[in-house]
């Protein structure tokens, strides 16, 4: 799997402007966090179970109420079109051919109702608390109305991070992109980039009213502390996403694979909890499951398939992880996700 998201890695790299691998491959400071999220994972060991049957693996699996085929999903990013000409709607389109979940930015660059049209298989849609809270709130009642099965909204970003390669905190977009979502909702005359910026003052009461306006449960994703996950499941989130926003916000902050044991141990009990950063093999979703950890999330090798192959490559990517998974959870003794628990797993610690 290694050497299949190598090729798509370095596919990718041939096919992007300079400007635009920059903004998609930079973390934030010294890009210390981000270059420690793939390590982190192969820190964990794995405690194998023998003589299990495992002639048949089956890897479906259910959150908030939605089957999927695999507990491998697409991570919310931004501006698709910057790598595919169709942008989020070709990598849906790849997405849903293998079952999986996708995750769909507010800064998608192409329209909701559009990315909606190609989606064979159940979506979500990632939120920002933006600076006009309204603007918030009229995509994601859009995002329910076109059949997102859920609300992620994104809270480690009460500023962009900055980050070096890009001299700033992001790419210049074009505003037929950057707008595209929201332009219809601004009103006449206000700077429209102003008013998507993000809300610094949010606090833990726009996890219920984004419920409400949605009608769909709304996860949080950007936790690394257990405490901060309990206050935020206590404020209305039906569920966690561990993630410290692919490196690209705090530099230094912990890798997701090992803030994850902590937040389980918070709130694992009370509602699902997933986890993104660093996953590039079936054996880190082995991992991530066997902590309790209900699925994973895939960020930047996604856009490194759509970039080499657009959906085609997307669905080889997501079908490769999945058959990972299947191979090595039969190795390690485990016939369903459901088999594996934090017996299995140990923390290499020198």
């Amino acid at each position: 799997m290694l050497r299949v998201l190598a090729e798509f890695q370095d596919a990718a790299r041939r096919q992007l402007s300079e400007p635009v691998w920059d903004y998609y491959s930079a973390g934030s400071g010294e890009g210390t966090t981000a270059l420690e999220a793939e390590a982190a994972w192969r820190s964990y060991r794995l405690r194998p179970r023998v003589l299990r049957d495992v002639s048949a693996v089956d890897l479906t699996t259910e959150l908030l109420g939605t089957q999927m085929a695999s507990p491998v999903g697409v991570a919310p990013m931004a501006f698709h079109q910057l790598a595919h000409p169709e942008g989020e709607c070709e990598t849906v389109a790849g997405t849903s051919r293998s079952g999986c979940l996708s995750v769909v930015s507010t800064r998608s660059s192409r329209r909701i109702e559009d990315v909606a049209t190609v989606a064979g298989s159940p979506w979500w849609f990632q939120a920002y608390g933006m600076r006009d809270r309204r603007l918030t709130e009229c995509l994601v009642q859009r995002a329910a109305a076109s059949g997102a099965r859920a609300v992620v909204l994104t809270v480690d970003t009460p500023y962009v991070g900055r980050k070096q390669k890009v001299g700033g905190v992001r790419f210049a977009v074009p505003d037929d992109q950057y707008l595209i979502n929201v332009a219809q909702h601004l009103v006449a005359g206000s700077s429209g980039r102003d008013a998507v910026e993000q809300d610094p003052s949010m606090t833990p009461d726009v996890i219920e009213r984004l419920a409400e306006v949605s009608g769909l449960p709304v996860l949080v994703k950007g936790v690394l502390r257990g405490d901060e996950a309990a206050r935020c499941v206590d404020a209305g989130a039906a569920g966690v996403i561990v993630s410290n926003h692919g490196g690209r916000q705090l530099d230094r902050a912990v890798p997701s694979a090992l803030a994850l044991p902590d937040v389980l141990a918070a709130v694992g009990e009370r509602v699902p909890v997933l986890v993104d950063g660093g996953i590039r093999s079936g054996t880190d979703v082995l991992v991530a499951l066997a902590l309790g950890a209900r699925a994973v999330l895939v960020g930047r090798p996604v856009l490194w398939a759509l970039a080499a192959g657009g959906a085609a490559a997307v669905t080889s990517l997501l079908d490769g992880l999945t058959e990972d998974l299947r191979h090595v959870m039969a190795v390690a003794g485990a016939a369903t996700p459901g088999d594996l628990d934090p017996s299995m797993v140990c923390a290499v610690t020198s």
